[in-house]
């Protein structure tokens, strides 16, 4: 398996696999409800056979080259993650999405292992489109929209129910060109 470095801090991006679901499970019982008050992760690994589940879904999503799921790790401890949700390869986007446990928050490390995914899906893979979809109350997770130079395209109003609340869903992007001058500037 492979690991890269997100800094000096000792902080690594990894693959996120099905044989790790423990592993899984203990960093979302960590940060249950600190994850779970924007995005339905949480909820999607109650157990140890739905944090299985959930990691066998990005497995064959990854197999069929349709998403990808990442840890990132921080003194050997599982803290958060970064994936691409959806992958078209054929139409040239990508919607990447992220989340953290509160142990790491504050530290750059979401921010840093987007900008490695998000250049892996433009310069590797040739996407043209990488999204961000995030609550319109996530501020933090616009903040790293903003961070990674992506441009808010607008607002899908009541677009969901979210435990219970019809929730604002914010559209963001970063085209191929514009995350490329971004690079060199």
């Amino acid at each position: 398996m492979f690991a890269i470095s997100l800094g000096d801090d000792g902080a690594e991006l990894r693959p996120l696999e099905p044989w790790q679901a423990e592993e899984f499970l203990a960093h979302m019982d960590r940060g249950r409800e600190f994850i779970g008050e924007h995005i339905p992760l949480a909820d999607a690994a109650r157990d140890l056979d739905s944090a299985r589940a959930f990691l066998r879904g990005y497995a064959e999503k990854t197999a069929q080259d349709a998403g990808r799921i990442y840890g990132i790790w921080t003194d050997g401890t599982l803290v958060g993650g970064v994936l691409f949700r959806t992958m078209d390869v054929v139409a040239g986007t990508a919607e990447a999405g992220c989340w953290l446990e509160p142990s790491a928050v504050g530290r750059g490390l979401i921010t840093r292992a987007c900008r490695v995914i998000i250049d892996w899906a433009v310069e590797t893979r040739g996407l043209h489109r990488v999204e961000w979809r995030v609550s319109s109350k996530n501020l933090p997770s616009i903040a790293v929209a903003r961070r990674l130079g992506m441009t808010r395209e607008g607002v899908l109003r009541a677009h969901h129910p979210y435990r219970g609340t019809r929730t604002d869903l914010e559209v963001w992007s970063v085209l191929a060109p514009e995350w490329r001058a971004a690079k060199t500037a």
